[in-house]
């Protein structure tokens, strides 16, 4: 039908369109130029180009000629359409392709919570493992240091971690000292950890004294059973007492002066330990007492071997010592000198020894009887003495007859052939006077 200003034309694609419509088979007509005004508002065609010969470039420009033609004969929603698709074609790819991404980028990140020495957090991690999420979260943990789960274990959304930091400890437990390593907080939390008893035991610090990274020292002394043995009377008690003193000083007992306990009051009372307290009493006594001389001999060719002449008397020395004496509960003890200060030097003693031979015998007298007379007068020992200590020797002769016929000291000192050579001599001097009863013998 004509529009309502009478015009005729009508696009091709809507030609096509009503036929299609209307079932008809008829070829729509050739497309009419719009017109100079049109309702389409479109500019009017450009005019015909003149005619031109027919060569080679004559029919390319007519070829191109008709390709245009056929271009502008086609529909414009056909042109937009297919530059559409072509314009949204890659982004559609870049949106599957980044929709693939997104998913596996979700599918990597997982939602973990860290507690690193008590202080949670909650992030997320693309870590495979334990070990790899401390090492993106600078967390740096020793040999010491508790990690759970451990390091290398797969991790999960959902997971926990925690890490634990390890604090020395110095530990001494009744006297015995020890390096330990603890993940508590607090000194408590460190016992409990340690498995140390504490009850009724001494602490150097609090219960609750945290723990810091540098660690701390810390003193317990439990409590033990200890028993004081003092005046006769056993007292025992439980005490968390550092030294044997402070134990004897809880169970009431006083120590005085130079009392002592029988084991170090400085030492460590052991559990069950019985220390006895040692009374002790004590005074001084000064004794003086003789230094020993000495003796010094000289060899004398001028004396018969055997014959030791005095030159020079010894003299004992004067020391006086100082003694401390003790009593321990009551019983007497050694005494022991404390000081000592010698008040006279000894003098030594100078003997003059004998090496001149002994004659073998005496004009006149060799062929008496002498064993017969020292058998009667003692009994044939060189080194008798009468009870009254005035005669000695086989002949029992005093020092001065000795003297008198060259002997040296005491008869009785002297070797028996020495005192024989003597016997001679004396009774060539005197006959068998110096023998009143025994004399006889000498001829029998």
């Amino acid at each position: 039908m004509p529009g309502a200003n009478g015009d005729t034309y009508r696009p091709t694609y809507e030609s096509a369109r009503s036929a299609a419509m209307s079932g008809s088979a008829e070829t729509p007509g050739p497309v009419l130029p719009r017109q100079a005004g049109s309702a389409t508002g479109e500019p009017p065609p450009a005019p015909a180009r003149a005619a031109r010969p027919a060569g080679p470039a004559a029919r390319a420009e007519a070829t191109e000629g008709g390709r245009r033609a056929a271009r502008r004969r086609r529909p414009r929603y056909m042109e937009r359409s297919d530059t559409t698709v072509r314009r949204l074609l890659p982004q559609a790819l870049v949106v599957a392709f980044l929709a693939g991404g997104t998913t596996a980028f979700v599918a990597k990140d997982k939602a973990v919570e860290l507690t690193v020495d008590g202080t949670p957090r909650t992030l997320h991690t693309f870590a495979d493992d334990v070990t790899e999420l401390l090492s993106q979260e600078s967390v740096e943990v020793g040999a010491h240091d508790v990690v759970a789960p451990a390091p290398g274990t797969p991790l999960a959304s959902g997971d926990e971690v925690a890490v634990h930091y390890g604090r020395p400890v110095r530990l001494t437990i009744d006297g015995h000292r020890r390096e330990v390593w603890t993940t508590a907080h607090t000194v408590q939390e460190a016992l409990e950890q340690l498995g140390v008893r504490a009850q009724g035991a001494y602490m150097s610090v609090s219960r609750s004294q945290p723990i810091g990274r540098a660690g701390l020292a810390l003193d317990v002394r439990t409590e033990r059973s200890v028993t004081i043995m003092a005046d006769g009377h056993a007292r025992t008690l439980r005490t968390n007492a550092a030294t044997v003193r402070e134990a004897v000083q809880q169970a009431g007992v006083t120590m005085q002066g130079e009392d002592t306990t029988s084991v170090p009051a400085d030492s460590f009372p052991r559990d069950g330990q019985t220390v006895t307290v040692l009374r002790i009493r004590g005074s001084k006594e000064v004794r003086e007492e003789a230094i020993p001389f000495k003796v010094e001999r000289t060899d004398d060719p001028l004396l018969f071997k055997g014959t030791e002449v005095v030159e020079r008397a010894g003299q004992p020395g004067l020391r006086r010592v100082t003694y401390s004496l003790r009593t321990v509960n009551g019983v007497q003890q050694k005494p022991r000198a404390t000081d000592s200060e010698v008040v006279r030097e000894p003098q030594s003693e100078i003997v003059k020894v004998g090496t001149k031979p002994l004659p073998t015998s005496v004009h006149g007298a060799d062929d008496l009887n002498w064993k017969g007379l020292a058998a009667c007068e003692s009994g044939g020992r060189s080194h008798a003495v009468d009870p009254s200590g005035t005669y000695g020797g086989l002949y029992q002769l005093d020092s001065r007859t000795w003297h008198s016929v060259g002997g040296s000291g005491r008869p009785q000192d002297a070797p028996a052939a020495e005192q024989t050579l003597r016997a001679k001599k004396l009774y060539v001097r005197r006959g068998a006077s110096p023998w009143p009863h025994c004399g006889v013998r000498l001829r029998g």
